[in-house]
């Protein structure tokens, strides 16, 4: 029995996390405080958006064709 009811609660559980809608302010929410050094408040949508610091590009070259490799000297075999 108990483990029908343990069983039982993590199904609903479960159910809860796959739900998926849109996120909403609700009525009466004062909006977030505008940060001092900024000009103006900044809307949802610049909220949300990733800086370019938080997602850099990727700066190094892609290795796209094979190329003898220099030697290392610190590239020994193991002990």
């Amino acid at each position: 029995m108990k483990k029908l009811i343990a069983a039982s609660l993590l199904v609903m559980a479960l159910a809860g996390c796959g739900s998926k809608k849109d996120l909403f302010r609700p009525e009466g929410d004062p909006v977030p405080v505008k940060p001092a050094t900024d000009i103006d408040a900044l809307t949802s949508e610049e909220m949300i958006t990733p800086s370019e610091q938080s997602r850099p590009e990727r700066a190094d070259e892609i290795l796209r064709r094979s190329e003898k490799r220099q030697d290392d000297r610190f590239d020994l075999p193991p002990t």
